[in-house]
Parts: structure tokens; C-alpha cells; sequence
């Protein structure tokens, strides 16, 4: 089969498409032919040198395809089910502990930029019946940590405030799946032509962070002086600060990622203490948030965004792409 292949040192022009092997599936094992998988700012670490992985490995957390075999002693799935990875293939349900997290497809194991791959049972669910197995692909990492942050850890309620920021597929999953839970959602980005995307897909306010330095007190404009209850912060060090601002006194930030970077000169923690704000780091979710995701979509219909899908061959130019900015939702990889 084929396989794309992160030579050392790890940049976009070491990319190589190579040969691979999947072999039968042993006992509770799957054997699956990946027909997709999408790229998430962390794959972007990792192909850029940023996380450090062994020589050779496949890219991409993000896999959904169909079951060719079935090893023996698994029954939750059979030959032709649409199944999708899972980001932490050891964390199933509950409390995370450390050792749970040493294997997450992508790095440090090899992942699914690739057209089979054989692993255990566990290690998917079934697809939403819903979606395409491009769209499938979207939920590994970026709609399973929407709904940890939302649901799982943040217990989003009807009539809840919720703020998001930019157009990324974590983004666009929580403004989709706070939607669903009757919540009001106030969206940011720096683009016009994004603020309008956004307003289409739901968000009840936008604004454009570029133009409006201080959001944090425009979004308490928006709630009357309250503040939101829920934030996916993304942004990391250069937004955090008017998320503070933004958050209802008691209110739950869940701490995505750094997309502007990880260094952090001051942390206005003074803030945090008198408004009584629950900060909760949010690193994907358990297989039984991505079930739980999965009959979400299905009940209530939600289609995930893909903004372009390349061909396995182009996983470069698609790395490209997610690293311009310039997309909306997930960017993905038809193999």
C-alpha cells in the first residue's frame, strides 16, 4: 500500500510518498482502507520538526475509512462499517491519566496518512451515517475536542453564551455543536469575508478581532454586562487576555491550543481570582466523547466543515494550505 513517510529532519519538503504494510488483524484487531483523514495544527507541529518523532513515521491523527477484516473475538464491528480513529487510542472513558496518552496516531505512532492500516478495535468508533468519510475524518481531533470543551467538561446548556475564535475546525465545530445545544454564540476572526461565513453557519454575533483590539469589552457590550459563560480559546497568549475580559464572573475557558505561539510574558491572574474563572485545559477527548459526538451529528444533522481536500500525494501542498490561514474548517486528504 502506500504511505506517506516524515523523513528526518522533519520539514513539509521531506514528505515522501513510500510503500507500507498493513497486516491481517490478529485477535481484536481491525483491519481498515483509509479513505481519508484531515490535518490539525498540532500534524503541522509535528511534519515541522516542532514535536520530535521517530524516523519514517506516517503523519495525520485524523483517519476514516472502512473495515476490509475483522480479527477474531471483535464483534462491535464488521466488514464495510465507516469507522474513524481515535485521537487517544488508550483513553476510553473517564479520568486521563498519563500512560494513556503515549500513543496518539500521528506521533509518537504512525498515523493515517496511509491506505490500510491494521490496529485494535478500540482504537475506532462507528462514522456518524450522516457524514463522508472526508467528513468523517474532521472528528478525530478537532470535533472531539469541541465537544470536550463544550459538553463533556463545560456542560453547555440552553440559553448559555458561547465565544469562539477564528474559523478553524475546532472553532467551527463548537459554534456548530453549541448551536445544537440552544446556546448564543458570539464568533470572532480578522477577516470580513469570514465574519459573514460564520454569521452563515450560525453565530449570532462577529467580531473582528483586527479592528477591535479590545473584543473582550464588546463582547460584554453583547451580554449586557455579563460576559459569556463558555470560551474555546485558541488563540493562546495574544487572545487570553480579553478572554478574561470576555468571561462571565465564574465562567469556563477552556484552554485549546497557542495557535499565535506558547510564550506567555504576563497572566493577569488577578483577573481570573476576583471573576472566579474556571480555566480547564482541554486535550481532545476519550472514544466515549467521540461516540457521544458521533450521535450528536447524527441526531441533529450537523455537517462539518471542510474548506479543500488533496490528494494523498499532495499532503505538502496541503500542509500549505492549513498554514496560510487563509481556509475555512478542516483541510483534508482523499486517499
Amino acid at each position: 500500500m502506500r504511505a506517506m513517510r516524515l523523513q528526518h529532519p522533519a520539514s513539509l519538503d521531506n514528505l515522501t510518498l513510500s510503500e507500507a504494510q498493513a497486516p491481517a488483524p490478529g485477535p481484536g484487531e481491525i483491519k481498515v482502507r483509509i479513505r481519508a483523514g484531515s490535518l490539525n495544527f498540532r500534524d503541522g507541529l509535528v511534519v515541522n520538526g516542532f514535536f520530535p518523532t521517530m524516523e519514517g513515521i506516517i503523519p495525520l491523527s485524523d483517519g476514516a475509512g472502512e473495515v476490509l477484516e475483522v480479527g477474531e473475538g471483535v464483534s462491535e464491528f464488521a466488514v464495510g462499517d465507516a469507522v474513524v480513529s481515535t485521537f487517544h487510542p488508550k483513553w476510553l472513558d473517564g479520568h486521563m491519566e498519563k500512560s494513556q496518552l503515549d500513543n496518539s496516531p500521528g506521533g509518537p505512532a504512525d498515523g493515517f496518512a496511509c491506505e490500510e492500516a491494521t490496529r485494535p478495535a478500540s482504537y475506532f468508533t462507528h462514522a456518524p451515517k450522516n457524514l463522508s468519510h472526508v467528513e468523517a475524518a474532521t472528528l478525530t481531533c478537532a470535533g472531539v475536542t469541541a465537544w470536550r470543551a463544550l459538553v463533556t467538561d463545560g456542560k453547555v446548556k440552553p440559553g448559555a453564551t458561547v465565544l469562539v475564535q477564528g474559523t478553524g475546525g475546532v472553532s467551527l465545530f463548537a459554534l456548530q455543536i453549541a448551536k445544537a445545544a440552544g446556546a448564543t454564540v458570539i464568533a470572532t476572526s480578522s477577516s470580513a469575508v469570514k465574519l459573514e461565513q460564520l454569521k452563515a453557519l450560525g453565530a449570532d454575533h462577529v467580531i473582528n478581532h483586527r479592528e477591535d483590539a479590545e473584543w473582550g469589552q464588546t463582547v460584554l457590550g453583547l451580554t449586557d454586562g455579563l460576559g459569556v459563560d463558555h470560551i474555546v480559546e485558541i488563540g493562546g497568549p495574544n487572545t487570553l487576555g480579553q478572554s478574561f475580559v470576555a468571561a462571565r464572573t465564574g465562567g469556563h475557558i477552556a484552554i485549546i491550543g497557542a495557535v499565535a505561539g506558547f510564550d506567555v510574558d504576563t497572566m493577569p491572574f488577578a483577573v481570573v481570582q476576583a471573576k472566579r474563572l474556571r480555566l480547564q485545559a482541554v486535550t481532545v477527548g476519550t472514544r466515549r466523547d467521540q461516540q457521544e459526538l458521533v450521535r450528536a451529528i447524527e441526531t441533529h444533522g450537523i455537517t462539518p466543515v471542510v474548506d479543500r481536500t488533496f490528494p494523498l500525494e499532495e499532503l505538502a501542498d496541503a500542509f500549505r494550505a492549513m498554514q496560510s490561514g487563509e481556509h475555512v474548517g478542516k483541510i483534508c486528504i482523499e486517499i
